[in-house]
């Protein structure tokens, strides 16, 4: 019965009809544009070092741009300058004061900084293209090399291909977050990684046909992977509730009693936040040295790096725990300000019992935060770092990834909650609107 008032409210809920369909559209047209390659490219000389260099840092930039990469299409670089700009635009936000105004003056100063967002996105596209298209050049296999005809004009088209990639990538995330449902920037990673999973499903299968994996191997990843999904589930549904106090309160003649609320605190505030930036940040150093590493005639000092950045090394996954750890606390003091919620509440009159309102409130709510940050970047951390070690060790696809599956998980509870709330909000103004017309039918 309940099922069948979910699905009546859904063919009703006009909006959200046309909000999931034009998410989905969105999503096809990236998909599509993962299959346009970037002219100059010789295909077979690509797939032969994408294969060679499947199980570093590459592999994992090409797990972010659903394939993108290991076909070197117009999608190559996926939004991930636009991520690194972010990160530097809200590390400039704690550290200049200029930007740090901007954030308190709403919505006009939040776009005045996602304009400076954007020009910063041009200009790190530009030069991780540039990086990506000087690398392309000096770069060769047993086949020939990779680029057909060399020189200063595949630099430039490369450049203005890769670039406009990612401003277009950038734009179509606007328009979902906008028009669609759920968060566009992190739909299009989402639907990369979910386009290329069964491909990931095939490989496994196939090296268990070959003998790679055993039977056994296999089956436990399996049962891992779904203990992982559970566990994300948990951890990303459950709340700290500290208990809000309000005080009796007299209007007219009438008294009126204290309301008892919460205020939800989640264990992992920053979502997939602090996973996306780290990988981010590794990713974009190491792309073009990368692909520069490939050659016989490369410097050794590339070709060490590459070695030291592999999936699994021990300075790979330290660099990413601290990266994680980092980007947690930091990401949690910006979107909560515990001084903030402490004022508002002493402004509404309420308060923790227990604790006094103002400062006493705000260094309490603080001290919670901090117990949560601590144990969320911990989950961050072993769900992310533990399946690397595995994938290191037996050659399992990155998609199996501690990684991918909270990006996925993550995202598609963010949009499933979102889908409730339109529906909950389209029940509401159907009330409204029957309330109304009620009303008008009976003053007529």
């Amino acid at each position: 019965m309940a099922d069948q008032n979910i699905f009546g409210t859904f063919g009703k809920a006009k909006e959200l009809r046309q909000r999931i369909l034009f998410t989905l559209g969105a999503l096809i047209i990236y998909r599509l544009g993962t299959y346009i390659p970037v002219p100059g490219i010789n295909p077979t000389v690509l797939n032969e070092i994408v294969n060679q260099t499947s199980g570093g840092v590459l592999g994992m930039f090409n797990m972010f741009s659903g394939g993108a990469l290991g076909r070197m299409t117009i999608f190559a670089l996926t939004i991930i300058p636009y991520i690194s700009a972010s990160i530097i635009m809200q590390l400039m936000s704690s550290l200049s004061p200029q930007i740090a105004q901007l954030k308190k003056e709403g919505e006009t100063g939040r776009q005045i900084i996602n304009q400076y967002t954007r020009y910063l996105t041009v200009l790190l596209a530009t030069v991780q293209a540039w990086g990506f298209a000087v690398a392309l050049e000096s770069t060769s296999g047993a086949s020939g090399s990779l680029v057909l005809n060399a020189g200063i004009y595949f630099k430039i088209t490369t450049v203005v291909t890769l670039v406009g990639g990612v401003m277009f990538l950038l734009w179509l995330g606007e328009q979902i977050t906008e028009r669609g449902l759920g968060n566009g920037v992190s739909l299009l990673i989402f639907s990369g990684i979910v386009a290329e999973l069964p491909r990931a499903l095939a490989q496994i299968l196939e090296q268990g046909r070959t003998g790679a994996l055993s039977p056994i191997l296999i089956i436990i990843i399996f049962i891992l992977a779904i203990a992982v999904i559970a566990f994300i589930v948990f951890i990303e549904r459950s709340q700290r509730k500290i208990v809000v106090q309000y005080p009796k309160r007299q209007v007219g003649n009438k008294v009126f009693s204290g309301d008892s609320s919460h205020l939800p605190l989640k264990i992992n505030v920053p979502g997939v936040i602090p996973p996306i930036f780290a990988s981010a940040l590794l990713l974009l150093p190491t792309s073009v040295s990368s692909f520069a590493g490939l050659g016989s005639e490369s410097p050794d000092w590339l070709i060490t790096l590459n070695s030291l950045l592999g999936r699994g090394q021990p300075i790979y996954l330290a660099i990413y725990i601290g990266l994680i750890v980092f980007f947690a606390f930091f990401y949690t003091a910006i979107v909560f300000n515990p001084d903030e919620t402490a004022d508002n509440l002493k402004r509404n009159g309420g308060f923790v019992p227990g604790i006094r309102p103002g400062p006493p409130t705000a260094d309490y709510l603080d001290f919670v935060l901090t117990r949560l940050t601590a144990i969320g970047s911990l989950y961050l951390c072993a769900v992310c770092i533990l399946p690397e070690i595995l994938i290191s060790k037996y050659s399992i696809p990155f998609y199996f990834g501690g990684t991918s599956l909270l990006i996925v998980v993550t995202v598609a509870i963010d949009t499933v909650t979102q889908a409730q709330s339109h529906m909950l909000a389209h029940q509401y103004s159907g009330l409204i609107k029957k309330r109304r017309l009620g009303g008008y039918t009976r003053w007529t």
